[in-house]
């Protein structure tokens, strides 16, 4: 009997573990360090960090790390701008084994609180700028971590809370600490939550193997390279910065460290650096539009800026173009590592006019190299739907670079998966071409400025109001925003005087200020026969509101 190719194969060539290597983006940082040991791999201010001395700091953090017990499975939250040590913490904290989780520095204390209870984080690294945020959160954590104060001379100051600063910290540590990759690719190495539809937010863990394939993606679908120079004015707690902190180290490119995105500071830091390539919400590429004449600045040159959420309007293309940009538009959650799909420019849309071009570019378009799959179908049966750009179904992705699930809650991991695909909650239609189109969101999450807002959290706030008998909140489109948060309230018949700014107050002081309804219109709400709330009417409404 003839035996078959494969089984010859199997039974020569199969080395087996001692032929395996862990993918892990801690090779990228090796790989530079290696390949440009001089080159400069970080700027900061005056502060200049090659690649060899971003290595030997982040094998510092790890050793200060392992000595205070930090270890495989254990968290390391971080609460920081985008800063030298926030870069340092996604490679220092995976070379211990533990896992980051980098917050976000917009959140309230009570939200901090149930990430770092939840998370159950053993070390908290905090920037000085957020320590009344912080110092309420930890204030009644039943198991408060170590803290490690960030002191930056950049900064704008705060008490110190932790045991020393980030930079003592690291003399406890060793530059030539050994560490080990992980022995298994799946092995967890971030933790970031995202609100979802419900007040207390997900943790979508991400494992070493995603991380480095994402990054992989990034560098096809921005074109990065050696001479690239990155401007962070994605926060790096977002995706991971959608995981170019690992991207841009893995081409030797140039990071550069922005605390705040302000356009005095983005356009000389841009002219000055050679900066060749930035991340936005659409709210930043209005920023960059709308800034005084005084610091704006126009380039000779192209500088390619990638926008996620809504597609940026034909104006805005235009503006941003006029200035020396170049938008590409992409789409993706934190569960799918960041961006996932990307609208592949083709050379036929060039003879196309300004509003055709903004329309092909309004498409989400397709998938990643390095993303599996891609399908627009009926979440109950399964079944794509026909490439007419009409009929309208879930996006759904799998692949290498989709989470490993969410932490500690099975049940939200199980509706996540169902039928073998990632359910992003996202309504869109499939157009002939293949390119995928998002028409509207099966979830009532409002997306401001690049930040996810849960209807229901902020409804929740609204409802404990003394006045209030009946809230609900949608998304209000916003030129500068994007959306905004737009609440439409009942108040209760024996009220007493209530109007628009008590309602907003009242919500400053309980949730996260990017949260808070900038609108509020008082009013009985559009039911159904059975009771339930017509938000697509109250979206109509929204949006027929005079513009902001």
């Amino acid at each position: 009997m003839r035996e078959s190719p494969v089984s010859v194969y199997d039974r020569h060539l199969d080395q087996g573990p001692a032929n395996y290597h862990a993918l892990t983006p801690l090779s990228f940082l090796e790989r530079s360090a290696s390949v440009y040991p001089d080159k400069t791999a970080v700027i900061h201010g005056e502060t200049r960090h090659t690649y060899s001395e971003m290595l030997a700091r982040c094998r510092s953090l790890a050793g200060a790390l392992a000595a205070r017990g930090v270890g495989a499975g254990d968290t390391v939250s971080i609460m920081a701008t985008n800063v030298p040590a926030m870069l340092e913490a996604h490679y220092g904290v995976p070379m211990t084994g533990a896992v980051l989780n980098a917050l976000n520095y917009r959140l309230d204390a009570a939200s901090i609180r149930f990430i770092l209870g939840h998370a159950e984080t053993r070390v908290l690294i905090t920037d000085r700028e957020f320590s009344d945020t912080v110092g309420a959160a930890l204030a009644d954590l039943s198991d408060p971590p170590l803290v490690i104060d960030i002191d930056d001379p950049l900064g704008e100051g705060g008490d110190l809370l932790g045991e020393k600063d980030y930079e003592a910290f690291l003399e406890e540590g060793d530059g030539e600490h050994a560490y080990a990759h992980p022995a298994d690719e799946w092995q967890a190495i971030s933790l970031c939550y995202t609100s979802g539809t419900t007040g207390n937010p997900k943790g979508v863990v991400m494992h070493h193997r995603g991380a480095y394939l994402n990054a992989l993606g990034q560098i096809l679908a921005f074109g990065i390279d050696a001479g690239s120079t990155y401007l962070w004015t994605l926060p790096m707690f977002h995706c991971n910065g959608w995981t170019f902190t690992w991207a841009v180290t893995a081409v030797g490119g140039t990071h550069v460290c922005l605390r705040k995105v302000d356009p005095g500071l983005v356009f000389p830091m841009i002219e000055e650096h050679g900066v060749t390539h930035l991340c936005g919400a659409p709210v930043v590429l209005n920023m960059l539009i709308h800034a005084p004449s005084a610091v704006k600045r126009s380039f000779d040159r192209r500088i390619e800026i990638a926008t996620g959420g809504a597609a940026p309007p034909s104006a805005v293309i235009s503006a941003m173009e006029e200035m020396g940009f170049r938008v590409l538009h992409l789409y993706g959650l934190t569960e799918t590592y960041g961006p996932a799909t990307l609208c592949a420019w083709q050379s036929g849309w060039d003879a196309l006019d300004a509003e055709g071009q903004a329309a092909m570019m309004a498409r989400q378009g397709v998938h990643y190299h390095t993303t599996q799959g891609l399908m627009v179908a009926d979440p109950q049966t399964m079944a794509p739907v026909p490439k007419d750009g009409a009929t309208m179904g879930e996006i759904m992705l799998r692949g290498n670079t989709v989470m490993k699930g969410y932490l500690k809650n099975p049940e939200a991991t199980a509706e996540a998966f169902r039928g073998g695909w990632y359910h992003t909650g996202d309504l869109a239609v499939r157009h002939p071409d293949g390119y995928v189109e998002v028409k509207d969101r099966s979830k009532d999450i409002i997306i401001s400025g690049g930040e996810n807002i849960s209807s229901l959290e902020v409804e929740e706030a609204l409802y404990k109001h003394p006045e209030v008998m009946e809230a609900a909140v949608v998304a209000r489109p916003d030129p500068h925003w994007g959306e905004t948060v737009c609440a439409f309230v009942t108040l209760k018949p024996d009220a007493a005087p209530t109007d628009a700014p008590a309602i907003i107050d009242w919500c400053r002081q309980r949730i996260a200020r990017y949260k808070v309804p900038r609108t509020v219109v008082f009013g009985p709400l559009p039911k159904t026969s059975t009771g339930k709330v017509q938000k697509f009417t109250l979206r109509e409404r929204a949006c027929a509101l005079e513009t902001p």
